[in-house]
């Protein structure tokens, strides 16, 4: 009879060989070193062989206890074969209607063209917040009661998230429904049920004065070049720091002297040009050497083929004395737009136009990605020279 240290000890041969314990039951030690239990038997007159398991997830215990039931089925007339079969393919039908697996397929297909920012906040909260609870059921039996016990627990942590969540797990049934795999989404019976959010703003410093104080700052950083260049960066030219952070060289038309958006990368969905003013090319021409045979103007430290993280610039904030609820890598853009309007008389509409949001014309028709490029050439360059004073003021 076979024992435990004995099948721990079942070196591999030349050849697979086997070990034989009772009842019809043996071990099968392959060439490669892998050790299964194995049951032979008749039915029918056909000689057959049934794979109990593999040994360590299979303890000998466990092979003996499943080789019972399996003499049990031979006695009866069954075959134990077919029916590890049948429930083999039971579960993999059960999880391909998963939660999970409806999930992920939604993913693939629906969040293709969103930004790296959105799909990687999307995948934490599928893998972190979503998966662990609902991953394993089966998506049309998930009840609204059973969702928002999930979004409670998500609640207790972070109000922000378990609404995310809730749009997330929306997003993921109505996929369902019209995939044939679901008949309803539970998330729709809870549209009140979690504690409002606040509007929380992005943090910024808008005193003139005390902006120059910080651009003093970040001119003295004693981290890496790549991250001192991007928050500079991102005091001239004022864009989300998503943007800044995928910034590619091939964006950059250095003919004309702007950084030309595609739409995909945009939240509008829309192209957007960013005029660059002598400063921001000072800026990348002394950048280009260390990262230009890149893709990414601010790649990662961990690698090249990656951009430079949101956490990095945050960190690099708060290293230089300033924290979360001072100034953010967004709120270059609160301080730009409260600057130019308030001290340096620009209208609001071309800031709008600069800070790419959805500025509409009077016939309620968006304005297109050239829209008053001149004017806003002579702003970004009025800007940065302004930006120049400040630090000169200390």
């Amino acid at each position: 009879m076979l024992t435990t240290t004995s099948i721990a000890k079942a070196a591999p041969k030349s050849k697979k060989y086997k070990k034989y314990d009772r009842d019809g039951l043996y071990l099968e030690v392959s060439p490669a070193g892998g050790r299964f239990f194995r049951y032979d038997f008749r039915l029918g007159g056909k000689r057959k062989t049934l794979t109990i398991g593999r040994f360590p997830e299979t303890n000998l215990a466990d092979a003996r206890d499943k080789l019972l039931d399996a003499r049990k089925l031979v006695r009866l007339g069954e075959d134990p074969c077919a029916l590890k079969k049948a429930r083999k393919t039971a579960l993999n039908a059960s999880s391909a209607n998963s939660f999970k697996h409806v999930a992920n397929d939604w993913f693939q297909h629906k969040m293709i063209d969103k930004s790296e920012s959105y799909r990687e906040r999307t995948h934490r909260i599928l893998n972190k917040d979503l998966f662990p609870e609902l991953g394993h059921l089966p998506i049309d039996k998930i009840t609204p009661a059973e969702m928002l016990r999930v979004l409670r627990r998500i609640e207790e942590r972070t109000i922000d998230i378990a609404h995310r969540a809730k749009q997330t797990a929306g997003q993921v049934f109505r996929y369902a429904i019209v995939s044939g795999k679901a008949k309803s989404d539970p998330t729709r019976d809870l549209q009140d049920a979690l504690k409002s959010r606040r509007v929380k703003h992005h943090a910024a410093i808008t005193d003139p004065g005390e902006f120059g104080r910080f651009l003093n700052a970040i001119d003295g950083y004693q981290g890496t070049q790549v991250v001192k260049t991007a928050l500079q960066l991102s005091a001239l030219v004022f864009q989300r720091s998503g943007e800044i952070r995928l910034m590619e060289w091939s964006e950059i038309n250095w003919d004309a002297r702007r950084w030309e958006l595609p739409a995909q990368k945009m939240k509008m969905k829309r192209e957007h040009i960013v005029p660059l003013s002598d400063q921001a090319i000072s800026l990348l021409v002394t950048l280009r050497p260390l990262t230009g045979d890149g893709k990414y103007v601010f790649p990662s430290a961990r690698g090249r083929s990656r951009p430079l993280s949101d956490n990095g610039l945050r960190t690099a904030i708060r290293t230089l004395g300033y924290d979360n609820e001072t100034m953010t890598p967004h709120g270059f853009r609160a301080t730009a737009r409260t600057i130019l309007d308030e001290v340096l008389g620009y209208s609001v509409d071309l800031i709008e136009h600069q800070l790419a949001h959805a500025v509409r014309d009077a016939t309620g028709r968006a304005y297109n990605r050239t829209t008053h490029v001149l004017k806003r050439k002579d702003m970004m360059q009025h800007w940065a020279d302004y930006l120049d004073e400040l630090r000169a003021k200390k």
